[in-house]
């Protein structure tokens, strides 16, 4: 009996140190479970914080390298219109800015106006050129306050305007506007904006500088007109042209009559004089669209895109009548011969002014102050007499 009791007890303890035994490791457990729960949470937590630092750092390496893109960009180009409308592109994308305008001055005193993200007709209201009296600004802040507020969704409200400056002048200002009202764009940082104006300034200066330098060479020095070089390169791009679109092409020549003989009676120096006032009679007369050039010591052209013979045919018209009512100085009577055409589907560049050349040959040939019109291949009525200037149907 004691010896089963004692079994029984031995038993019993057995069984209690194996469940304490059990308890001791699933609380282990439970806590070891817990530190490596704890540890996974820390380790998430960090992941998620170098993530988030990670993202910031590449999203500012990227705007940093667009940033730089951007300017580069600026610079890019030598052609004033292409590098404006970069500037004003770049502007237009700094944060907060919803439009720009860029305004600049050429050389020859020409008010140029580049926009992004509002219609240039806009853009030329919103020009800014800064103070009356010229001083010098570091910036320029716009307000835009409407009669009926409601009226004016999306409506400019505020603007930012720096200087765009040489090392020798201010070559004019580069602003960015926003639908937020306020004194200030505040989510565009002044230095951005000026550190754009900075690298485009230059640019703009060297495009100006190559503009000008390509109208020299593109003109006439005696009479401002495009001299014979432009004059085939221009003819060329403009044939090219009719012929892609499928648009209408006219030629005027133009040959002064009897200029030797006006260079003999009054001399060269003043002969050069009546060259001069007389392509000044051709620039009064001429469309905005219309490209008058010097091709020779005495002879002229005149390239008309948009138009036809009976455009060709009045503008030699107005020609004969201007000379005729306001001779140049020093010869009492001034005329012209002509030779006029229109592009044919079948015609270059070359063939189309050997057309017309032989026309103006014809119309010398023929007597002064005529023009002759090189044929077509439509069937056309004769033409009558225009004003003074009489025009003659070819063979």
């Amino acid at each position: 009996m004691t010896t089963a009791v004692i079994a029984l007890a031995a038993a019993a303890a057995a069984l209690l140190i194996v469940g304490l035994i059990a308890g001791v490791g699933h609380r282990a457990r439970r806590r070891s479970e817990e530190r490596v729960t704890r540890a996974l949470e820390t380790m998430g937590a960090r992941m998620d914080s170098l993530a988030r630092d990670l993202g910031e750092a590449i999203a500012r390496s990227q705007e940093a390298t667009r940033r730089i893109q951007v300017l580069g960009e600026v610079g890019g180009s030598i052609e004033l219109d292409e590098v404006l409308a970069r500037t004003a592109d770049a502007a237009a994308g700094l944060a907060g800015a919803q439009a720009s305008v860029v305004h600049a001055r050429a050389v020859d005193g020409t008010q140029l106006v580049a926009a992004a993200g509002v219609p240039l007709e806009e853009a030329e209201q919103h020009a800014v050129s800064g103070p009356p009296d010229g001083a010098t600004v570091r910036a320029v802040s716009l307000a835009y306050v409407y009669d009926n507020d409601e009226s004016a969704p999306g409506a400019i409200r505020s603007g930012l305007a720096v200087p765009l400056e040489s090392d020798e002048e201010r070559l004019g200002f580069l602003a960015v506007y926003s639908p937020v009202p306020g004194e200030n764009l505040a989510d565009v940082a002044l230095t951005d904006l000026e550190a754009l104006a900075e690298r485009a300034a230059p640019a703009i200066e060297n495009a100006r500088r190559f503009r000008e330098a390509r109208q020299l060479a593109d003109m006439d020095a005696l009479t401002g007109l495009y001299n014979r070089r432009m004059f085939h390169e221009t003819l060329a791009r403009e044939v090219a042209r009719a012929h892609r679109y499928d648009r209408r092409l006219a030629l005027v020549l133009l040959d002064l009559d009897d200029f030797k003989e006006v260079n003999d009676a009054i001399g060269h120096l003043a002969g050069d004089a009546v060259l001069a006032e007389a392509a000044e009679r051709m620039r009064e007369v001429v469309r905005t669209a219309d490209i008058p050039c010097r091709t020779g010591g005495d002879e002229f052209a005149v390239i008309l895109p948009e138009s036809g013979l009976a455009d060709a045919d009045g503008l030699f018209a107005r020609i004969t009548a201007t000379m005729q009512r306001r001779p140049p100085s020093g010869v009492e009577a001034l005329g012209f011969s002509g030779g006029v055409a229109e592009l044919r589907g079948d015609d270059d560049a070359v063939s189309f002014f050997e057309r017309a050349d032989e026309a103006l040959y014809r119309a010398k040939s023929q007597g002064k102050g005529t023009a002759a019109a090189a044929a077509t291949p439509e069937r056309r009525e004769p033409r009558s007499t225009t004003l003074e200037g009489t025009v003659t149907e070819a063979d």
